[in-house]
Order: structure tokens, then sequence, then C-alpha cells
């Protein structure tokens, strides 16, 4: 059989539709790698002694291609841009509910209450291994597709749940992802506003609560960033343009490529500069997230509460390719009002394995806020007030990563009635009852130390001093063992609440799981605490 040759079309789209100095002069350079990679391509095809599938070659090349750069330049197949847009416009047509795909089931993680998922009775942690006449074992694609469908069609899914086959119909229909799912005024006069993505409906859905909230009689306001991953750089400008003036520079992005050379500035008038604002962040607050607390903390606008943010600082912008593809390429860096670029990870000056170096204390820069306060940058936004229950440690991010905490939710959910927002504890029973369920799941994690350790045995047998050390590392691993158990323990207070917020999700949904928050969370308690104190308030910023 003629086998079919596949046109580079990715490298020749980049050559078609890049445009700048740089490239100019090295067209050449391009075009003599595209013709070798083409005619590699051809020939590769045509004489692999096996038969060779085109597609999937070029895609395991684009790949290592785009590895060689930083994560967040990736390429995407028709999907995934579709995926993309539903993330940006915020409406499709689904189930409901946010899923991981595996090799042979999809797992529901969270259910969104009044949705098809939910209204099909279905719960986070079952996995569904049927979608219509389809068997998830039997498929090879992206099982995730077959959920979407026409609004108002029926499919029939088939699921495990605690051990046990069970089946559903649900019919689909349009879904709203909000980027505002929650906000409520507290008896002591404080507006709460969650921002969980930067859609295209950000700033509109925070200038909606802010206003609500406002008539309702809110005097001051929390922004809770916490746990934003970021979205779209315009939104992150609109949303900060609603407590800052017109016209002041938000966030400046820088490339070597002068179009993308950029100042963002506010372009409305606001909605309120006045009003007292505390805006919550932790290590999973990203990009957009960290324009707005890092411009509002530069702007000396809102005190920053919680613990450091993720630390980036890349601007991605997707460039449309052939059949319905794009790339998503990182074009700059942004900096915030004062200079900073707060960008962590260093992906152009890799270590001897090729990971990214991460940018050390001892490197970071200052700056100074517009009253003087001194911030830095190169390890995310720090915040004006730390809090040790917004960091994680290394055994609860393992937790988390393993998707204990997760399961084990699903167990208590189906072992206990029906719980109260008012009286809710997670009691030192229910810890005990969690160290077991560790057991039983041979949880495991790797520490920085254990895996310093087996480079340095590495090291160690290349110079022949293997057998020296080997009773020493033997010892040591031991006692680190002894400490991460301990550990399990030592962080109780931190894996307790992070079990009581997904537990209380199972029984009150994502929106009783924020009422929770208002009366228990300790970072709102602080935000409280401070904005209910104008002096103290004043003082940070000052």
């Amino acid at each position: 059989m003629k086998k079919r040759i596949l046109v580079p079309i990715l490298a020749i789209g980049i050559l078609i539709t890049t445009a700048s100095a740089s490239y100019k002069s090295d067209f050449f350079e391009i075009a003599k790698q595209i013709e070798i990679f083409t005619t590699l391509f051809k020939e590769l095809n045509m004489n692999y002694v096996d038969e060779t599938n085109p597609a999937d070659l070029m895609d395991t090349a684009i790949t290592a291609m785009l590895a060689d750069l930083d994560p967040y330049t990736n390429y995407w197949n028709q999907q995934e841009v579709e995926q993309a847009k539903i993330q940006n416009f915020g409406q499709y047509t689904g189930i409901g509910a946010n899923v991981f795909t595996q090799k042979n089931k999809i797992k529901l993680l969270e259910v969104y209450k009044g949705y098809p998922a939910d209204k099909a009775g279905l719960k986070p942690g079952d996995e569904i291994i049927q979608i219509g006449d389809v068997a998830l074992k039997d498929f090879n694609e992206d099982a995730g597709e077959l959920l979407k469908g026409a609004p108002n069609s029926k499919v029939t899914l088939k699921y495990i749940r605690q051990g046990k086959s069970q089946q559903t119909t649900l019919n689909r229909e349009a879904v709203e992802i909000k980027a505002v799912p929650f906000y409520e005024l507290t008896p002591d006069k404080i507006g709460y506003i969650v921002l969980s993505k930067f859609n295209r409906k950000a700033s509109a859905e925070v200038a909606t609560a802010l206003k609500n909230l406002k008539e309702q009689g809110a005097e001051k306001i929390i922004l809770d960033l916490r746990g934003n991953p970021g979205g779209l750089l315009t939104e992150a400008v609109n949303v900060t343009n609603i407590f800052v003036p017109k016209g002041e520079i938000i966030t400046t992005t820088k490339s070597s490529i002068e179009k993308y050379n950029q100042v963002y500035k506010t372009q409305k008038d606001p909605m309120d500069t006045e009003i007292p604002l505390a805006v919550l962040i932790n290590g999973k607050s990203a990009s957009a997230s960290e324009i707005v607390s890092g411009s509002l903390q530069d702007l000396d606008r809102a005190v920053v509460i919680g613990a450091r943010s993720f630390g980036k600082g890349l601007v991605q912008r997707p460039k449309q390719l052939s059949y319905g593809t794009q790339l998503k390429i990182t074009i700059s860096r942004y900096y915030t009002p004062s200079g900073r670029c707060i960008q962590a990870l260093d992906y152009w000056n890799r270590d001897e394995e090729g990971n990214a170096t991460k940018t050390k204390v001892e490197d970071y820069n200052e700056f100074t806020t517009r009253n003087g306060r001194k911030v830095y940058d190169g390890g995310g936004i720090l915040p004006d007030v730390t809090l040790e229950t917004s960091e994680y440690s290394a055994v609860t991010n393992a937790l988390i990563e393993e998707q204990i905490i997760f399961n084990y939710a699903t167990q208590y959910y189906y072992n206990q009635p029906e719980i109260s927002l008012d009286n809710f504890v997670f009691t030192d029973k229910d810890f005990g009852a969690f160290k077991q369920f560790l057991k039983q799941a041979d949880f495991t994690y790797e520490t920085e130390t254990e895996k310093e350790l087996k480079e340095l045995m590495l090291v160690s047998k290349k110079e022949g001093y293997e057998k020296a050390i080997a009773k020493t590392q033997q010892n040591m691993l031991a006692e680190i063992e002894i400490a991460k158990q301990k550990q399990i323990e030592a962080k109780k207070h931190e894996i307790e609440r992070l079990l009581s917020d997904e537990i209380i999700k199972r029984y009150h949904y994502e929106e009783g799981l924020y009422t929770y928050y208002l009366a228990h969370n300790p970072e709102i308690k602080k935000a409280k605490e401070i904005l209910n104190n104008a002096s103290t308030y004043k003082k940070i910023l000052n």
C-alpha cells in the first residue's frame, strides 16, 4: 500500500505567518531547516522497515520541539482549540461537571449544582465507563468528546460508584461557566467576591457583584483569587480598572519582537477607588491573578493576604494554523506597574538535567510601590500579610496530587448522613480514620531530600564511593521515612482544612463551601480583621 506523506504544515504555517526583524535575518536558516525536515520526513515515511503513521510522527516531532521551550507554548488540535474557546467565552453544551479523563474511564471530580450531571444523579468520584454504545475501554481517542452533543440531546451513561455498576440517562444542555461563582455580604458589611477564572465575562461579573453588594450596604470588599489560574490579560486589566482610575498603567509586556511590547492602561472610569479592599492569593493564583494582585499592590490600592503566588510572568497568544489547529506561543513577559517581572522559573537557562531553574531569593530585585513600600520580583507576588494557613507542605501537596484527599471525601460521603454547614467539624476521630485510610491506600511520596540522596548515590557510583556510603544512605532514608510519617500529624491542621473543604462540597456544592468559608476560613477571618481596623489597613499600605 502506498504510504501517505504528510507535509509538515505547522512549520510552513509558522514560516508564512511570522514576521519580524529577527525572523527576516534568520530567513535562510529557517528555510534550510524546514527543507531538511521535509526531506527527512518524506524519506522516513517512504522507507522505514515498518508501516508508519505520519500524523503520530508529526505529533511526536512537534511535542519534542516545544518541550525545549516553556510549558505554556503548546500545539492544540481541533478539540483543544474548541475547549480553549469554551474557557474564554464561558458557555458550552455539555454535562456540567469537572472531569478527569483516564485511559478507559472518565472520573468526575466535581458536579455543578443544577446542571445535567447533577440532574442525572451523578456524584464526584463516579467513574463513567460507557457513553451511549461506546465502551471506553475500547475507545482510543479523547473520551471527553463523547459527552458533548447538541442541546437537549440525551445520552445513556454507565458508571461505577463504590465498586457497583450503575446507569443513568443524561440530557445535555447549555452550561455557563461563571467567572464569579459566588458573592455575598457578611453581617459586618464586608462584601466577599470569588473570582475563579479570567474569561471574557470576568470583569463584567465582578462589576455586577460589586454593584449588588454596595446596594446591599457593603463598605469593604474581599476579592478572592485563590486557586485562580489566570486567563485573558485584557480582563485582568479590566478587573483592576474597577478599583483604580482611568489611565493607570496596570502592566507592560516586553519581547524581542517589537510589536509585542505594549503598555496596558485602564480604559474606563472606575466603579470605586476608595472602598477598602483585600485580595486573597495562594500558590495556585497565577498569571492574570498575579497581574491583578500585583498591580493593586504596586498602586497601594489593596492589602494582599495569603501565600506567595505561583510566579507566571509570561504572556501567550494563539496563532492559527491549518486544519483548525493552533499554536499557543509565549510572546512576551509582563511587568507590574513598579517594574516587576514575577516569573519564578527560568526555562531558558536550565540546569545540567534540563530542568528549569528557580530564581533564588538572593537574586530577587527590589522595587517600590507608589507609597514607597518595598516589593520584589522573580518569585510570584509576595502578600503584604503572609499566613501559614495559606501554604501547603510537601506531604499535603502529595496528598492532593495522588487524589488521597479526594478519595477519602468520597468514602466519607457514602458512610456519613447529611452534614450541617453551621456545626460541621472534622473531628480527631475523623482524622484517625483518615490516617487508617492512608495505610490502606499505601500512600507514599518522595521528598526533595530523598531525590538529592538518590542523585548523590549516582554520583558516588561514578566516582567509586557507592559501597563506602551505602550504609549511611540507608540510615538516612530510614530516618527520613520516620520523619515523613510524623509530617502527617505535624501538618494535621492544613490536611484537616482540605478534607473539610472537599467533604463540604460533596453535600453542599461549591456555593456551600464558600458559605462555610465566610464563617471558618482563616484567610477570610484575617482579611475581615484588617478591613475592620482602619488604622491597621492604612499602616500596611503606607
